[in-house]
């Protein structure tokens, strides 16, 4: 498989995603990576590795150049109209020439969408695309869909991120018969907005029906009610991102009180535990 990689996205690129890509190919012998992006930076980054040449043949790792990269301040539209060999649009290029057979950035995600239906590749029957994302469960993962792709979804995109997400829990975690949920504000039949009403009915009446579970709440995606939840991408985009600053602000808070007891011999680890839970005990 060879992977277009848009090298000039994200934070602390283009550095990070020299690292990555020569990671993945020391892991996997049947990968093959091209470097999208300005040709003289990732060549001289690339000798500061000392792996410009000799570590990999040339058609493992190659550079593809590109004139600029949209940032992630930029307006994706805007930015793809003024920036047409920008290093996502490259990539996606590259994709449409079947010259690649997947692409992977870190970058601006509206751009990276934008630029992508742009090419028109659209998988059968999908007619918008959907972020996913793993969050981890107390019964293991679960993947939410969508999480930013997709603001203004309908129902039968809904139903196909249940038909996307079933296979991705299927074929990169195991599980045998992925059961799906739909985020609403109550488990109940008739609760949410019509968006999610009518997606509900289309989901039972659909080839998913014994896979669908019907609605969850938020609390029920890290309990692990379901292994695929779907939802809008407003929504799913505030889950995730309230997820990870949860998780930071319970790290840095462990870590904090952890620290004390270090310091302090008349205490153990479990008072501080205690002590963290007190702070977000209801008054």
């Amino acid at each position: 498989m060879r992977i277009a990689l848009d090298a000039m996205g994200g934070d602390d690129a283009p550095s990070i995603n020299i690292d990555g890509a020569l990671t993945a190919l020391a892991q996997a012998e049947q990968l093959s990576v091209d470097l999208v992006g300005d040709k003289d930076v990732l060549s001289s980054l690339l000798k500061e590795k000392r792996l410009l040449t000799g570590d990999y043949p040339e058609d493992r790792l190659r550079i593809i150049p590109a004139e600029g990269f949209v940032g992630m301040e930029e307006k994706p539209t805007v930015a793809l109209r003024k920036k047409p060999n920008s290093s996502i649009a490259i990539c996606w290029k590259l994709m449409a020439e079947k010259k690649v057979q997947a692409i992977v950035s870190a970058g601006n995600t509206g751009a990276s969408v934008a630029a992508g239906l742009r090419t028109r590749l659209f998988l059968k029957n999908v007619k918008r695309p959907g972020i996913a994302a793993v969050l981890p469960t107390l019964k293991g993962h679960c993947i939410i869909m969508d999480v930013g792709a997709n603001p203004a979804a309908r129902s039968d995109h809904l139903y196909q991120y249940g038909v996307m997400g079933a296979i991705y829990a299927r074929e990169m975690f195991g599980v045998e018969n992925p059961q799906i949920g739909l985020l609403n504000i109550g488990s109940e039949d008739g609760k949410g907005t019509s968006l999610v009403r009518e997606a509900n009915q289309f989901l039972l009446a659909s080839h998913l029906k014994d896979q669908y579970i019907g609605n969850i709440e938020g609390r029920g995606i890290s309990k692990g009610e379901a292994d695929v939840v779907i939802c809008e991408g407003f929504v799913g985009n505030v889950v995730l991102k309230v997820s990870e600053g949860m998780a930071d602000m319970m790290f840095r808070v462990l870590s904090e009180e952890i620290s004390a007891v270090l310091d302090t011999e008349k205490t153990n680890a479990s008072d501080a535990f205690k002590k963290a839970a007190s702070r977000y005990e209801y008054q």
